[in-house]
């Protein structure tokens, strides 16, 4: 297992900071790269950030993290959390640990955010605590 760590981002997320602040928070996905990057060095990791618009491009890359032997995967599926069968069973494909990950808690939104097709293929979800949820996942990768 090599000591990497891929941080995936769906679609929109290349928006945060300027997309409803009020649901996700002003850091952009570079804040959050930064603190990521800053504390993976601290637990002796390396984080691979992407981010794509394109569910095709998200399943490529779980292969890929499996590929190198990455240590886990921290997902942001987005919009496709909960429609994606390809992300799924992507995710179900691999033994690579795959983290869920949510800004906001889907679960207190719109109905159609309620279920989750990521999740329920994924090692555990950590959602609700803005930016500081990709923190938090980031610290349980690095206990796998």
């Amino acid at each position: 297992m090599t000591d990497t760590v891929f941080v995936l981002n769906g679609p929109n997320l290349n928006l945060l900071g300027t997309r409803e602040p009020e649901i996700y928070g002003h850091d952009t996905l570079d804040d959050i790269a930064g603190r990521l990057e800053d504390r993976a060095r601290e637990l002796g990791l390396r984080v691979d950030l992407r981010q794509s618009n394109h569910e095709g491009h998200l399943v490529e890359w779980l292969h890929e993290a499996q590929a190198v032997d990455a240590r886990a995967v921290l997902l942001n599926a987005a919009a496709y959390t909960h429609t994606s069968v390809a992300l799924h069973d992507a995710i179900k494909g691999i033994k690579t640990p795959v983290i869920e990950v949510h800004l906001s808690n889907p679960h207190t939104r719109e109905s159609f955010r309620h279920v989750s097709l990521v999740g329920s293929a994924a090692k555990g979800t950590i959602a609700g605590f803005g930016a500081m949820s990709y923190m938090l996942a980031l610290e349980a990768a690095a206990r796998f």
